[in-house]
């Protein structure tokens, strides 16, 4: 590996060991664990299962793959270890999987996600420009709403958001 790609991988999981997943901040996290291993090449990880057994009579070429595949469950598994705070490292010590783990955070905190996002919609719908007010601050705070819709993987497209500014702004076409 290049001096210049193991600095970009560097700074990369910086990013990941900055902000250890702590139970409230796991859509960031996943976003961030996401970027990172993609920029890896070792996010199908977090989607293909490794095949449990080889056949005796393999080719050379499988069991490279198969052998690659498993050193990045590996990897990631360990990766995904590193950046979460102690108390889930201790709950998923023994999950071999990264899939598996995965699975189990996003059920864990859906329920978060869900409650966000609609307190999210919620606001959205309800921020009317008050009368008098200056349209300018009051489209940026519309514009955290629909951000926030993004990040919480519910991305509203750009036509749509400009209409909905543009229905509680009362501003007229």
């Amino acid at each position: 590996m290049s001096k210049t790609t193991h600095q970009n991988l560097f700074s990369l999981r910086s990013v990941l060991e900055k902000d250890k997943l702590n139970g409230s901040n796991f859509l960031d996290w996943y976003r961030n664990l996401r970027i990172v291993l993609k920029q890896e090449r070792k996010d199908y990880v977090l989607e293909k299962v490794l095949p449990e057994k080889l056949r005796s009579n393999a080719s050379h070429a499988v069991y490279d793959a198969w052998n690659k595949h498993y050193n990045d469950v590996v990897d990631v598994r360990c990766l995904m270890l590193c950046t979460m705070n102690s108390d889930l490292q201790n709950q998923y010590d023994n999950v071999a999987s990264p899939i598996e783990i995965i699975t189990s955070l996003k059920a864990m905190f859906q329920e978060q996600a869900r409650t966000e996002r609609y307190q999210t919609v919620k606001s959205l719908v309800e921020c009317k420009l008050p009368k008098d007010a200056p349209v300018s601050p009051h489209v940026i705070k519309m514009m955290c709403y629909i951000d926030n819709l993004r990040r919480l993987d519910c991305p509203i497209s750009q036509e749509l958001s400009y209409d909905i500014i543009l229905a509680v702004t009362a501003v007229k076409l």
